[in-house]
C-alpha cells in the first residue's frame, strides 16, 4: 500500500511540475521580422501590422494550447545583414518560437543559415524567385509557376506581345527570376534580341532613359510588355516616368510583380490604369471570407488602409501554424513542421490553401487589371496552382524535387536518386 501512495505522489508531483512547465512556456513567442524604416518599409510595415492583428484575434480566440500568443516585433531597417542579427535576436534573446517575416529575397538569404543552424521556423510571406528548398522555412507567398510563368503566358496568349522587357531591382529575386523567364521565353520561340533586361539599384529614381530604351523596343513595330520585378518605392518613379512619356497600357502594357494595393495607395494611379499585377489575391476578391478580413482590416487600422497579397499570405500561413500547434501539442520546431504536412486553409479567393511536403502552398493565380482608385479588377482566375520549389525551366533545376514529408530532402535528383546538399547564395 505503501507504495502505491507513493507512486501516486509521484504521479500528482509530475502532473504540477509538467503544469508548472507548460506555464512556464507561456506566452508563445511570434516574431515578427519586417522593416519598419528604409526603402522597404513601404511594402513591410503593413505586414507587421499584419501579424499584430493576427496575433490579437488569436488572443480572443483564448491563444493556442491554453497560452497567450505575444508578438515581438524588430526593425532590421532595409539593411539585409541586419536581417541575420536580428532573426538571431528573435531565437536566443527573446526565444520565439516561430518567426513571420522578410520580404526581398536578399534578406531572407542573409536570414537563412541563422534558422537552419538555430533550428528556427520561418514563414516567409512574398512571392520569390524559387530555386530554393529549406526545411526550416515555409514558403507562402508564390513560387515563378505561381506568378510569372501564368502572367507571361498571359501576355504571349491573350495580349499578343512579341517583345520583353524584363525590368528588375538588383538583387537575387529579380535576376533569378527573369533568368527563368528568358529561358521559358526562347522554348516559346521568342528570339534573344527580343528580350531587353535591365536592373537597377534599390531606391532607384531616375526612369527616363530606362523608359526610352523600352520604347525604343518597338521600334519596328512589334508588341511590347514589361515585366515588373521592381521592389520597393523604386516602383514610383518608374510609373511615374511611364505616364511622363505618354505610355499606356494599351501601349506597352506592365505586368508587376511586386506591386499591390499597398504601393499603389500612395500613387496617383489615373495614367496606370490597365496596367496589370500578377498576385495569388487582390482586395477586390468577391468572397464572404475576403470581406469579414477587409473590414476586420479597416476597423482596426483605418478605412483608407488596404490589404494585399502577402498579407493573404500571412494570414494562411499564421492560422496554418496555429492548427499545426494544436495538432502537435506543442510549439517544438520539428513536431510542429511535421504537423504542417497536409494543412488546409481556406484562402480568401474562394478555394483552399494545402500545404505540400515541399514546404510550399497550393494556391490559385489571379491577374488584375490596375482602376483609378488603385484597386484591382481580375480578370483572370485560375484553380489551386502548386507551388514549384525548384523550376522546370532551367535544366539544373527540372531533375530535382523537395520532399520534407517522405524523402527528408529538399534538393533530390530524381536522376540520380540521391539528396544533394544544399548549397544557398548567401
Amino acid at each position: 500500500m505503501k507504495f502505491v501512495n507513493t507512486m501516486l505522489a509521484g504521479t500528482v508531483a509530475l502532473g504540477a511540475l509538467s503544469t508548472a512547465a507548460m506555464a512556464a512556456d507561456c506566452p508563445i513567442k511570434v516574431g515578427v521580422l519586417h522593416s519598419l524604416s528604409g526603402t522597404m518599409a513601404i511594402s513591410e510595415t503593413t505586414l507587421k501590422d499584419t501579424m499584430l492583428m493576427l496575433v490579437e484575434q488569436q488572443n480572443e480566440k483564448g491563444g493556442v494550447l491554453g497560452c497567450e500568443l505575444e508578438a515581438v516585433v524588430v526593425d532590421p531597417a532595409s539593411d539585409w545583414p541586419l536581417f541575420a542579427e536580428k532573426a538571431r535576436e528573435l531565437l536566443t534573446v527573446h526565444e520565439t518560437d516561430v518567426i513571420f517575416g522578410n520580404w526581398t529575397s536578399v534578406s531572407r538569404k542573409s536570414v537563412l543559415p541563422v534558422i537552419e543552424e538555430l533550428n528556427g521556423l520561418l514563414f516567409y510571406p512574398v512571392q520569390y524567385e524559387g530555386e530554393e528548398s529549406s526545411k526550416n522555412v515555409f514558403y507562402t507567398g508564390a513560387a515563378p509557376n505561381q506568378q510569372a510563368i501564368p502572367a507571361t503566358d498571359y501576355f504571349l496568349d491573350e495580349l499578343g506581345v512579341e517583345k520583353f522587357a524584363l525590368l528588375g531591382t538588383d538583387y537575387v529575386y529579380p535576376r533569378t527570376t527573369n533568368n527563368i523567364l528568358e529561358s521559358y521565353l526562347k522554348g516559346k520561340g521568342i528570339a534573344e534580341e527580343d528580350i531587353f533586361v535591365n536592373y537597377t539599384p534599390f531606391g532607384h529614381s531616375d526612369w527616363s532613359k530606362i523608359v526610352a530604351d523600352v520604347v525604343a523596343l518597338g521600334a519596328d513595330g512589334k508588341k511590347v510588355g514589361v515585366i515588373s520585378t521592381i521592389n520597393g518605392d523604386a516602383n514610383i518613379g518608374f510609373y511615374k516616368e511611364l505616364a511622363a512619356a505618354g505610355i499606356s497600357a494599351d501601349d506597352i502594357p506592365v505586368v508587376a510583380f511586386s506591386v499591390g494595393e499597398e504601393e499603389l495607395s500612395g500613387l496617383d494611379t489615373s495614367n496606370l490604369v490597365g496596367h496589370l499585377a500578377a498576385w495569388n489575391y487582390f482586395q477586390s476578391a468577391d468572397t464572404d471570407a475576403n470581406a469579414e478580413w477587409v473590414a476586420a482590416w479597416k476597423a482596426r487600422m483605418g478605412e483608407e488602409r488596404v490589404t494585399n497579397d502577402p498579407m493573404e499570405a500571412h494570414y494562411i500561413g499564421f492560422n496554418m501554424w496555429v492548427n499545426a500547434v494544436e495538432a502537435a501539442g506543442t510549439t517544438d520546431v520539428d513536431a510542429v513542421r511535421t504537423a504542417m504536412y497536409g494543412q488546409e486553409f481556406p484562402n480568401l479567393t474562394g478555394g483552399t490553401a494545402v500545404m505540400l511536403p515541399n514546404h510550399h502552398l497550393a494556391k490559385p493565380v489571379l491577374i488584375g487589371e490596375i482602376l483609378e482608385d488603385g484597386q484591382f479588377d481580375i480578370i483572370s482566375q485560375t484553380t489551386e496552382v502548386p507551388g514549384d520549389a525548384w523550376t522546370d525551366f532551367l535544366p539544373e533545376s527540372a531533375v530535382l524535387k523537395s520532399d520534407w514529408k517522405d524523402l527528408g530532402c529538399g534538393m533530390y535528383n530524381t536522376e540520380t536518386s540521391t539528396c544533394v546538399q544544399i548549397k544557398s547564395n548567401y
